[in-house]
């Protein structure tokens, strides 16, 4: 990472195009994006957003990529394309390493400095292995296209492997497979496995029968689905059971070695033989948390989210703001506020409009998350929506949940490429985008 001093010796700043207040945005995900595009509207500043890739990803449908059921192009969108119209705003690909507030200027991987008026973090969080991260290479998270790549690879590669193998006790372990957390995307990956295995896949493999698979959900608390209601995680439960997954609460990986997965429920240790394991508990800073408690020292929770002030910014620095997944918001109720799409994008427009009221002489009262409910697809006809001001569950929370998930698509090219494909999943049982891209893993 560079040092202060490396700053100051750093190429000048990129040129900016304009004098107008100068917002730069780290990350193009919710947070980042909505910022951008209310931003867009106001001919007195300046945008540029900066990420390392060059597009947004609709994270909530990532685990129907590893699935096969979506390909990574249905849910994401160019963000050159999506901020195209917007002549205020500048897109940079690239990634930020470092940070001088008092310059305020922020560093890019190859040594260009960004100059800000105004900065804004959104640049998300990465998967937490409880301090086991050598985990990481055998049970993959679900955050990035090539995490939903890899996870498809394993999943249809077990398959393959098992249609060949002649052991019985390898080709067992190969049809066996551990999910580690029951939150949201736990129970969407377990369902839509389970509808993989005893549906999509049965009539096309002749050695095996898919229908033995075995899935566990493996979960640490006492319910699947924690932030839920626990009427919602009991109906979500027993719709997972019903479908073929065994669920373990309050249950607690402690070791992954080899074919070998090992359980801790109460002082009871079992070994399951498991090839693949996926994982979908625990969250972290990948970095930029760091860096901004480095330069600021500002404090951060013990997951490394940035704890920020009742308008999103770091305290004493009003012209730093954090958004999304990265943010500690305990302004609100008993707990901070959930990691979650929905969260992300509010408060990126409320920071995008905070700044608009500033450049006007003018400011806001404090954010307050305005909470539309939450929900989980668990499988065909099943989900469970938790409302503020009631509770859905099966075929009607499963209609909501497609709805709500086609009209939060970014581009209307992506929403009909989605409803087509879901429609022709729906119709078929068949998942049209089943391809191994990567190397088949080999099981000894």
């Amino acid at each position: 990472m560079p040092t202060l001093q490396s700053i100051e010796t750093a190429p000048s700043s990129l040129p900016s195009p304009s004098p107008k207040h100068r917002v730069v945005i780290l990350g193009g995900g919710f947070g980042g994006l909505y910022a951008a595009q209310q931003l867009g509207r106001t001919e007195e500043v300046q945008v540029t957003l900066i990420d390392k890739r060059n597009f947004h990803l609709f994270q909530p449908l990532l685990y129907q990529v590893a699935m096969g059921g979506l390909s990574p192009g249905d849910i994401a969108s160019p963000l050159r394309g999506v901020l195209s119209q917007q002549k205020n705003t500048q897109v940079l690909m690239g990634e930020v390493v470092d940070l001088d507030p008092q310059t305020k200027t922020v560093i890019l991987k190859e040594g260009e400095g960004v100059a800000y008026d105004s900065l804004i973090v959104a640049t998300g969080m990465s998967h937490f292995y409880f301090g086991r991260d050598d985990w990481a290479e055998i049970a993959p998270g679900l955050k990035t296209v090539e995490d939903a790549l890899e996870m498809r690879r394993r999943i249809f590669g077990a398959f393959e492997t098992a249609e060949k193998a002649t052991d019985p006790d390898l080709r067992q372990a190969l049809l066996t497979f551990v999910i580690v957390g029951a939150g949201p995307t736990g129970v969407e990956l377990a369902g839509a496995l389970a509808e993989l295995a005893f549906h999509t896949l049965k009539p096309d493999f002749r050695r095996i029968d898919t229908g033995q698979t075995r899935i566990l959900l493996v979960e640490g608390m006492d319910r699947v689905l924690p932030p839920f209601p626990p009427e919602l995680s009991v109906r979500a439960q027993q719709d997972l059971e019903k479908m073929g997954v065994e669920v373990f609460t309050q249950t607690l990986v402690t070791d992954i070695a080899g074919h070998q997965v090992t359980l801790k429920q109460g002082d009871h240790l079992r070994t399951v033989s498991a090839a693949t394991v996926l994982w979908a508990a625990g969250v972290r800073d990948p970095g930029m948390g760091g860096i901004l408690a480095d330069r600021t020292r500002v404090d951060r929770d013990r997951s490394g989210r940035v704890i920020v002030g009742p308008d999103l910014s770091i305290p004493g620095y009003p012209d730093i703001f954090v958004v999304g997944d990265l943010a500690h918001y305990g302004h609100q109720g008993d707990r901070p506020l959930p990691g979650i799409a929905p969260v992300a994008m509010q408060e990126g427009q409320y920071v995008a409009r905070l700044l608009q009221k500033r450049l006007q002489s003018e400011t806001l009262p404090d954010f307050r998350y305005k909470d539309g409910g939450s929900l989980a697809v668990i499988g065909r006809h099943s989900a469970v929506v938790n409302f503020p001001k009631g509770k859905l569950t099966g075929f009607p929370a499963w209609f909501v949940w497609l709805f709500v998930h086609v009209f939060f698509l970014i581009e209307f090219d992506n929403k009909v490429i989605v409803m087509i494909q879901w429609a022709s999943n729906y119709i078929t049982r068949k998942q049209g985008s089943r391809l191994i891209t990567e190397r088949i893993l080999t099981h000894d």
